[in-house]
């Protein structure tokens, strides 16, 4: 791996060009006018494939946005396999007041490159092509068998990923899938996620009358739709956050008092953590740590809430329809189709009889654990210890990637969640970042993972 290393090194100024220029693409999923953008990206990412030394790479059509597809053999075949995975879409940049920098002009202050996608996930997906390029520019044997499925959607619910995923299972085979689209804890702090959560995320209507009324006529007569949707949601939790969802903890694999010792271990610090988040105080199930509570107990929040009137200035009005938007993060066992069942059922039993409610679950996924001790997270360990030159802390993520247990399920296969971003990117938000440090380290991170996995390193 010397000489790859040493390529990666030498040509870091040029990586960091292309880098600029795949986020430079606004391949926005959620909004339809940015539709030829996502296929302007798959496009430039399959290009990228290729140039990298990839023999094969193609862009296929899904019946949404689009799934780059690579595959490389390795230089002896009987090496194990592993799938690559990431995404090229990015969330929303609104709102645009708040950025320091254009969200689709990567910038590069200090140490850190601003732009939408930086971290979440192109940044990180492309480490990885990169780290595939330092081997082919060597002439050094590929100790893998390497397959790549980038897709398009995974900020807007990843609807076609399933289905593909079904549809092409004898392609994607493999021993193992990386992921990299997780943080580490600190720049010279590495560490390997082994845990998720699920989500089930729905969309309530509540319905009074058939049409908007005049308050002043009809107020106190007839029930404003938004009053009782937010006493419904009042109803959703107490106030130290345990969710009156009944069934809702049912089937919450509980934590081992080993994982909560593990979890003790993980540095935190508590006021940056505070200062981060731009809050005085945390909140939540008081039996457990914060730790515990952002990464391996369930949650419920509303997302949003909208109905009536609210532009400038005053209407007098009593509303037909309220609406909420609400999400829950789960664990394993807990089932989104089961919890979006259990959640229609609650709020339908608490509704006033004057309201009509709807439930839409719009999308979710599944919760997993993974064995620390598998042979690919071993050799993942090992080679965050030689680029970053410690050992990593195993922690459990709050957030989700459902493709994890997707994986799983129709695959077979566990994943190593191999992450370099930060816990202030401040993905999804404005004047997201990656740390330029963390993309160079993690290419080497890559190099010596595929040397390990492959079994080729003395």
């Amino acid at each position: 791996m010397d000489a790859a290393l040493r390529y990666a090194q030498a040509n870091r100024d040029r990586f960091l060009t292309e880098l600029k220029e795949f986020l430079s693409l606004p391949s926005v999923s959620t909004q339809e006018e940015h539709r030829p953008d996502i296929e302007r990206t798959a496009a430039w990412l399959r290009d990228k494939l290729l140039a990298a030394g990839f023999p094969k790479a193609e862009v296929m059509p899904t019946a949404g946005h689009p799934i780059v597809y690579g595959e490389w053999p390795a230089a002896e075949p009987d090496r194990p396999t592993i799938l690559i995975y990431g995404h090229y879409d990015v969330q929303p940049p609104e709102p645009l007041e708040e950025w320091h920098t254009p969200p689709f002009e990567p910038t590069v202050i200090g140490d850190d490159l601003f732009a939408r996608g930086a971290a979440d996930d192109k940044g990180q997906l492309y480490i990885h092509i990169k780290a595939l390029e330092s081997l082919q520019a060597t002439d050094t044997p590929l100790p893998v068998n390497v397959k790549c499925i980038f897709e398009g959607e995974e900020e807007s619910g990843s609807e076609s990923l399933t289905p593909f995923i079904h549809d092409h299972a004898d392609l994607l085979a493999a021993d193992v899938a990386v992921i990299s689209d997780t943080h580490i804890l600190g720049p010279d702090t590495p560490s390997i996620v082994y845990g998720l959560r699920g989500l089930t995320y729905l969309e309530v209507e509540v319905v009074g009358p058939d049409h908007d009324l005049h308050s002043g006529t009809y107020g106190g007569a007839v029930l404003n739709p938004i009053n009782a949707l937010c006493r419904m949601i009042a109803r959703l939790q107490d106030e130290d956050g345990h969710i009156a969802i009944p069934g809702f903890y049912d089937s919450v694999r509980p934590l081992t008092e080993e994982e909560r010792e593990e979890l003790a271990r993980v540095p935190f610090d508590r006021e940056a953590w505070l200062h981060e988040a731009g809050v005085t105080t945390d909140w939540g199930e008081p039996e457990y740590t914060i730790v515990e509570r952002t990464s391996a107990r369930p949650t419920l929040d509303v997302n949003g809430i909208w109905g009536g009137y609210i532009r400038p200035g005053a209407k007098t009005v009593l509303p037909s329809k309220a609406h909420a938007k609400i999400s829950m993060r789960l664990v394993p066992d807990q089932r989104p189709e089961e919890i979006a069942r259990l959640t229609e059922e609650y709020l339908t039993a608490i509704a006033p009889p004057a309201v009509r409610v709807t439930v839409h679950a719009l999308h979710g996924g599944d919760g997993i654990v993974l064995d620390r001790h598998s042979p690919a997270l071993e050799a993942a360990s090992r080679a965050y210890e030689m680029a970053f030159g410690k050992r990593p802390v195993f922690t459990r993520e709050g957030g989700s990637i459902p493709v994890v247990a997707t994986f799983k399920r129709v695959l077979g296969i566990d994943s190593v969640l191999m992450g370099f971003g930060l816990p202030d990117d401040r993905i999804h938000a404005p004047n997201e970042k990656f740390h330029l440090p963390n993309f160079y380290r993690g290419i080497e991170t890559v190099l010596y993972f595929l040397d390990f996995y492959g079994g080729t390193h003395k």
